[in-house]
């Protein structure tokens, strides 16, 4: 379960992603970004916050993982820093930097897992918003935990037929949408 502080953030999630988003060279719209949808996986250790976006820039539709750090992470993609209310700084990188959100990711998409349920800080569980995605691994042999992992950014995409995935749905996006994919590639 992620827990969710009451807090506020200084820039939001959505200003840090404005002002990112038009420098990325997979990311070719312009204008205005808008939260279609979101989720959260569970990093094991607790530590670093995973959080993925559906962004809609104009018609185009973007996937954005990210992902939350108390402290900066050598070799990672910096989103942004931003201010919590309660946890205090926080870096946000791109989540397919983050050997945290791969290893999550990847496994997740191994064992069939889905996105994990929200709660307060004070343990109140928190209502599944309309606009929420639900996102879902696919399931593979174990031994898949090798193989290199594809994020796809403009949406939808194909991936190659036959490879394990994580797809989502969300409010405006009945049928599964594939977001990450395992290569038959062992990764290097």
């Amino acid at each position: 379960m992620a827990i969710v502080h009451r807090a506020e953030l200084r820039p939001s999630k959505l200003e840090l992603l404005a002002a990112w988003l038009p420098g990325c060279a997979w990311c070719d719209a312009e204008g205005p970004i808008e939260r279609i949808s979101a989720f959260r996986f569970d990093d094991p250790a607790g530590e670093v916050g995973l959080e993925t976006f559906i962004i809609g820039i104009g018609t185009a539709r973007f996937h954005v993982p990210l992902t939350y750090r108390a402290a900066p992470l050598d070799g990672g993609v910096l989103v942004g820093q931003l201010e919590h209310s309660v946890l205090g700084t926080r870096w946000v990188y791109d989540g397919p930097s983050d050997p945290i959100y791969v290893s999550t990711i990847r496994d997740a998409i191994v064992d069939g897992a889905r996105d994990v349920d929200m709660v307060l800080d004070d343990g109140t569980p928190v209502p599944r918003l309309e606009w929420w995605a639900t996102a879902v691994g696919s399931g593979a042999d174990p031994d898949a935990r090798t193989r290199a992992l594809h994020v796809a950014r403009r949406l939808p995409t194909d991936p190659p037929a036959g490879v394990p995935t994580l797809s989502a749905t969300w409010l405006e996006q009945a049928s599964a949408v594939t977001l990450v994919w395992l290569s038959g590639q062992e990764e290097n």
